[in-house]
This record gives structure tokens, C-alpha cells and sequence, in this order.
């Protein structure tokens, strides 16, 4: 086919990351192509038309989103009816899948090709979504090997891309040059790093266990040191704010640098999400921790709606028990500290996941976005054959 019209729709900077490299990709298939739609710097900086910036979708939390909604919904009816008037090749839908499904869907069915780049977790919880997605996309793009056999089983299109994390950090980084670079003594107890997550709601309820499980590990034979990584200065205010209480412990906090501080320590505890992914990536030891509100618990768990074995990304990936994980109330001080204790002293076990996330990592690295690009491209030449 000649040169496509290419339409993205990026609500969130991690989708504008992942646009702009996509748009990068599918320039050596086409490099007349023209792109255009709603993303952000990355995109733009590979030469994206931007209908609208991406922050115009970055709405976050319940109460935000419905403040928002008003505007949000407008905004998806002008975006599509510019679609309509424009007639894309294909849209390419990153992420957000709140806004973008929804947008894809009628899309479709006004005879516009429709691709989902990023697969929600229907396979972790709520698995109906299977079924609204296939509605939308002719085709969705995997990060993680094990979804398109789920989509499949549902009766929608998918490829594996491999995951774009992947590509970008380094199997197993050098720990001695992660210590210097932030300042950390190159020597002494084993280094426990502690990250409770990059949501306020996440930090308030883990914060306290962490702690708690660092004074304890203190005064372990041989001792222990810590360190903290927080995505930003509040929510290194609400770490702060749970020392109250607990007894003292050295730990300094470090902001905005969770890889390095990863990359620093023996072993890590981290809270579910993609801290873990990180984590396997970096070739950590860790422990996960996971505390959700108490009624969204007892929903989850009376209605069903989580259908995963596991809530870490490293047991999902690998379909085996490889880290703890301390759900709910089993997430103490003690019991993560005896978790972090079991990886301490016992070097074969931990050489042995080092081992196995080495081959994951291997498994996860597909150079992403050239993957996603010949998808999309194979999408475009099949519709144009």
C-alpha cells in the first residue's frame, strides 16, 4: 500500500513513551505515513500531528474522572466524529482503555480498523471485559506472552509484542555502581529497599508494615540497612508520616529513581504493580506485598471477580510461586520481614531466581515496538490486499 494514515490515541505519558517509539517503528515500513490524533512530547517529537495534547485525557482517581466526565465525553465526540471526517487507515488505541475502547468500538463500526495497544488485566479480574474488547479491536497487542492464548480463547485477534520495559532496562545491573550513584556505602549489611508503591491510598497502608519490618530486620544477626524509593514528594510525606509510632530505623528516601534503588539493593520489598516487573527485570530477590481497602477486598473476593493464581507479575509470568506474596492482612511487619530473611540466608535460592528471571527477561524482550509496528502493518496490508 502507499503511504497510511495512522491514528493514535495516547491518554497517559507511559502511552505517549510508547507511541512515540511505535510511530518510530512503522516510519522504516512507511515513511510517508502520516500520524495524527492524541498524544503528547514523545509523539510529537516523531513527527505527530496532535489533534489533541494526551493531557487532555490524564484524568485520574473516581472523583477526578467523574468531575471530568462532562468534558471527557465531549472531547471523545469530537475526536470521533474528526475521525469519521478524516477515514485513518487504522487506529491505534494505546492503553487508557476507559476512554479509548469506547472510542474504538464506534470507530469500528463505522468500517475504521481499530487496534488495542496494551491489553487490559482481563485475565487477572473481571475476564467479561474479554468480550467488550473484542468489540472494539480487530486486533489487540500483548506486553506479556500468556495473553493472546486468553484472547484467543475468547474469540479476539491478538499478538505478543513483547514488553517495552524490557528492552529498555538491563538484565541485572551492576549493584556497586547503583550504590555510588546515590550516594550509598558500597559495603556493609545486606541493602533492603523498600517501596511501597506511587499511589497515596498504596503508600498510607503499606508504609507502617515496611517500617515495622525494617526494625525488625535491624537487629537481625548481622543487621540490615535500608533505603525507601517514592515516586514524588508527597508520597514520600505519607512514608514519613507512618514512622510515627514505629520504632526508630535508618532509612533514607530517595525519589523518583525506583530502578536504581532496585538495582542498589540484595533484596527488595515492593508493592504489587509494575514495581515487581521492574523488580524481575533488574534481577532483584524481592518480596510483594499487596493491601487494598477493605471492601474492595470483600468484593473482589465474594463476587470472584480476580481469576489469577498469583497477584505478582513475576509468579503470573513464570505460572509458579518464584517470590512471597503477603496479601491483606498477611502483609506485617513480621512476616515481611521474615520473607526478606528467607532470600537473606539462603544464597543457592536466590542465585536460582536469578537464573529464571534472566530467562524471563530473555522471554519478555521482543524489541516491542517494531514487534507492534508489523503487526499493525500486517493489519494494514491484509485490509489492503
Amino acid at each position: 500500500m502507499g503511504a497510511p494514515k495512522i491514528a493514535l490515541v495516547a491518554g497517559e505519558a507511559s502511552g505517549d513513551q510508547l507511541g512515540g517509539k511505535l510511530i518510530e517503528a512503522l516510519r522504516e515500513r512507511y515513511p510517508d505515513a502520516r500520524f495524527c490524533g492524541v498524544g503528547g512530547r514523545h509523539m510529537r517529537a516523531a513527527g505527530f500531528d496532535t489533534w489533541w495534547d494526551r493531557n487532555e485525557l490524564s484524568v485520574m482517581g473516581l472523583f477526578e474522572v467523574a468531575r471530568h466526565l462532562p468534558r471527557l465525553l465531549r472531547l471523545r465526540r469530537a475526536l470521533l466524529a474528526r475521525l469519521l471526517a478524516e477515514r485513518p487507515d487504522v487506529l491505534v488505541g494505546i492503553d487508557a482503555p476507559d476512554f479509548n475502547l469506547g472510542l474504538e468500538k464506534r470507530a469500528r463500526a463505522a468500517g475504521i480498523p481499530t487496534v488495542h495497544y496494551v491489553s487490559p488485566t482481563v485475565w487477572a479480574w473481571r475476564s467479561g471485559r474479554a468480550a467488550t474488547i473484542g468489540q472494539a479491536a480487530d486486533l489487540v497487542l500483548c506486553l506479556f506472552p500468556f495473553e493472546p492464548d486468553f484472547y484467543r480463547d475468547h474469540g479476539v485477534a491478538a499478538r505478543y509484542t513483547g514488553h517495552p520495559m524490557a528492552d529498555a532496562i538491563d538484565d541485572d545491573p551492576d549493584r556497586a555502581a547503583a550504590r555510588e550513584a546515590l550516594g550509598l556505602a558500597a559495603d556493609g549489611p545486606p541493602l533492603v529497599a523498600l517501596l511501597p508503591g506511587s499511589r497515596g491510598a498504596e503508600v498510607s497502608r503499606l508504609a507502617g508494615p515496611l517500617l515495622e519490618a525494617a526494625a525488625r530486620l535491624a537487629n537481625r544477626p548481622g543487621g540490615a540497612r535500608f533505603v525507601a524509593a517514592l515516586a514524588d514528594e508527597r508520597t514520600a510525606g505519607l512514608f514519613e508520616a507512618a514512622r510515627s509510632g514505629i520504632p526508630p530505623v535508618d532509612c533514607p528516601v530517595i525519589t523518583g529513581r525506583a530502578l536504581e534503588v532496585m538495582a542498589a539493593a540484595d533484596v527488595v520489598v515492593c508493592a504489587s504493580g509494575t514495581a515487581a516487573l521492574e523488580c524481575l527485570l533488574v534481577n532483584r530477590p524481592m518480596v510483594v506485598v499487596y493491601r487494598v481497602a477493605a471492601s474492595t477486598h470483600w468484593v473482589a473476593t465474594t463476587f470472584k471477580l480476580v481469576k489469577s493464581r498469583f497477584i505478582a507479575l513475576p509468579n503470573i509470568l513464570a505460572g509458579e510461586s518464584l517470590v512471597p506474596e503477603l496479601l491483606q492482612e498477611a502483609a506485617t511487619g513480621g512476616a515481611i520481614a521474615t520473607a526478606v530473611e528467607g532470600w537473606l540466608e539462603d544464597p543457592f535460592r536466590r542465585e536460582e531466581l536469578r537464573q529464571r528471571f534472566s530467562a524471563l527477561h530473555e522471554e519478555l524482550r521482543r524489541d516491542a515496538a517494531a514487534s507492534a509496528a508489523a503487526a499493525i502493518r500486517d493489519l494494514l496490508e491484509q485490509g489492503n490486499a
